[in-house]
């Protein structure tokens, strides 16, 4: 499998079993993980159709945007992100658990960018998928949405 599959395949993991525990409730959000999530929310790029006509520098830098809006939430509050692929997640997991996650593809699309002028852009299936995990319904973008607390 090549790198990329591995890190996404792990984000996927991470991002189940958060949301697993949240809702069977082995993880209650703190009033600071919430106000975190709401700010994510915020500061994420918006969702943007993707039938429409996007440079390859503007989606992978949406793409490396999550990774630099997670990292200054991992350090307000105090969460350690850590690496995700061929790892399993801890259990409980939680919301240092998630913002690895999430994490892990953003910083996919920040060495894509920074790959783009030697490299050209990064085969489109990979891309898609990056962008789906964390951009339109069911993804990152939805965050606050798989919680009930």
């Amino acid at each position: 499998m090549d790198p990329f599959e591995d890190c996404l395949q792990g984000a996927w993991e991470w991002w189940d079993a958060a949301i697993e525990d949240a809702q069977e409730g082995r993880w209650t959000r703190t009033p600071a993980e919430r106000r975190a999530m709401d700010e994510i929310a915020a500061a994420a790029p918006a969702y943007l159709d993707p039938s429409t006509e996007i440079p390859w520098h503007t989606r992978l830098g949406r793409l490396a945007a999550w990774a630099g809006t997670i990292r200054l939430a991992a350090r307000a509050g105090g969460w350690e992100l850590v690496p995700v692929d061929g790892v399993t997640p801890p259990r409980p997991a939680g919301m240092a658990e998630l913002l690895s996650a999430i994490h892990a593809v953003g910083e996919q699309g920040e060495a894509w960018l920074r790959r783009l002028p030697v490299d050209g852009p990064p085969p489109a299936g990979a891309l898609v998928r990056a962008e789906t995990f964390l951009c339109g319904p069911g993804s990152a973008d939805d965050l606050r949405q798989f919680f009930y607390d």
